[in-house]
Parts: structure tokens; sequence; C-alpha cells
């Protein structure tokens, strides 16, 4: 009965990748830019969503949506400043650039707050119900109603919104999408708001979750969820949910092995036999390109 408590937790870990590895497949389905400073905006998110916890005695979800509105600000912010002038650039000084906003970001955080933990404060029930005659915690049950809640809040923008729409458009062919009167920046912008607000969302669950944040904390969890993104198909929706959520699993299956130490290299592990074995991620399709 213990597998059953392994799974839950697995899945309420993967739910939080799943909800980061979004950010980065809708922002590389849109421009085509793996976003390392994905992962610091998920830090950032922790620790708004901390403040406004302690700061300004919100409870969980208050705090979240808090979290969600600031991320989805900052996102906005970022894209503005450092991708915007780099649409046509090659893909390696958009990468580069990711990776120097990610250092900036973490830097900027330690330098002006300290580089310290923090314990978030207990703001989630901590019944334990009896599944099975495995023990499932309440905490774990809540984090993962609010990470599937918010997926399938995001398919219905995707799928059912005007916005959605005209990402899907922009995404399949950015040109053909401007020729038909999208706006394409405003687009763009969006898509980083909505990513960047589920990574912030992904911060304050993490934080009630395992209780401590610090400013590097986004690095390993960032890296985890671009890793559950190719899993799934790199700019498919649905492959960063199952990606996300396959990797969770597999790192607490690692762990109840008794392999812990092996759990953040079982993640990297798993890149390499995808990349080696099925480049196109879980959900994704084979395609030719003119070089």
């Amino acid at each position: 009965m213990e597998w059953i408590q392994q799974l839950v937790n697995g899945i309420s870990l993967g739910s939080i990748y799943a909800l980061i590895a979004l950010g980065y497949t809708m922002v590389y389905g849109i421009i085509k830019l793996i976003n390392f400073a994905h992962g610091d905006v998920f830090m950032v998110g922790a620790f708004i969503g901390f403040y406004a916890i302690t700061g300004w005695g919100l409870s969980f979800f208050p705090a979240l949506i808090v979290s969600m509105i600031a991320c989805a600000i900052f996102g906005i912010i970022i894209e503005r400043i450092a991708y915007k002038r780099l649409r046509n650039a090659t893909r390696i000084a958009a990468l580069i650039t990711a990776i120097g906003v990610s250092l900036l970001i973490e830097y900027v955080f330690i330098y002006f707050r300290g580089a310290g933990l923090e314990t978030y404060p207990s703001v989630l029930p901590t019944k334990t119900f009896d599944v099975f005659g495995a023990q499932i915690t309440s905490k774990s049950l809540i984090i993962l109603g609010t990470s599937v809640g918010l997926m399938l809040i995001l398919q219905f923008i995707v799928h059912k919104t005007k916005t959605g729409k005209a990402m899907r458009a922009v995404s399949h062919d950015i040109d053909a999408a401007r020729l038909m009167g999208i706006n394409v920046d405003r687009t763009i912008s969006a898509t980083f708001a909505i990513g960047s607000a589920l990574a912030g969302a992904a911060g304050v669950i993490f934080g009630a979750y395992y209780t401590k944040i610090e400013p590097l904390m986004g690095v390993i969890p960032g890296l985890k969820a671009f890793v559950a993104a190719v899993l799934g198909g790199i700019g498919i929706i649905p492959g960063a949910m199952i990606g996300g959520l396959i990797l969770g699993v597999v790192e607490t299956v690692v762990s109840a092995l008794g392999f812990s130490l092996w759990r953040d290299a079982a993640a990297f592990i798993i890149l390499i036999l995808i990349l080696i074995f099925k480049p196109s991620g879980i959900l994704g399709k084979n395609t030719k390109e003119k070089v």
C-alpha cells in the first residue's frame, strides 16, 4: 500500500514540474526560445507568495492569485526588455540572453534580499486519509487538485478564447498570422504572461509543500521542468503535462527504492535517453526541416 502513497506523492511533485514545464513549452511553441529564466520566475513566485502570506496575512489561495498576477507582469517585463529585440536574432544569441537573464534575476535578488533560507508558514490543512491502507495527506490532494485545475484553465484559454486562437496561429506560422491581422507582439507577451503566471503558482505550491525556499531554488526544478517539456514533446502543451507527471513519479519511485541520492540524476538520465531514442518527445512528431 506504500506504493499508492508514493504514486500520489509522485503525481503531486510531477504536477509542480508540469506547471513550470508549461511555460517552457508555450514560449518555445510560439518563438522557438528556451527561456532558461523561467525557473527564476518560479523562484520569484515562491517568494511573492511567502511575503503575501507572512506580510499581508493572506491564506493559500489568495497568495497564489497574487503571485500569479505579479509573475505574469514580471514575465511581460522580461519579454519586452530582454527578448523582444532578439526576434530576428540567431537561436544561440537568444539562448545566451536567456541564461544571462536567469543569472541576473538570481543575483539581483540575492543582492537585495540575501541568500538565506525562508520557511513557509503552514497554510494547508494536514489531515491524513487512509486510502486502501495508504496514508495520503490533504496537502498532497489540495496541491494536486490546484495544479490540475490550473492546467484545465490553460487548456480552456488555449482552445476556447480569442487569445488562445491567436497563440495557436502564431505558433503555426508567425508571418501568416501577422498578415491575418493578429497582433503578434501582444500575443507573444500574453504567452509569457500566462506561462509566468503558472510558474508563479508552482512556486507557491512548492513552498507550501516543501516549506523551504531560497534564491537559487529555481535552478534544479527549472532544469527538471525543461526535461519534462522535452520528454512530453517541446512545444506541445499536453506533452508538458504528461512529461511533468512522469518525471515526478519516476523521482518518487527512485527515492522509495532507496536511491534518494540519484533522484536528481534520474531526470537527466531520462533526458539523455529521450534524446537518443525519441528526440521529438512522447507526443512529438519528427518533422523535416529545410536547411
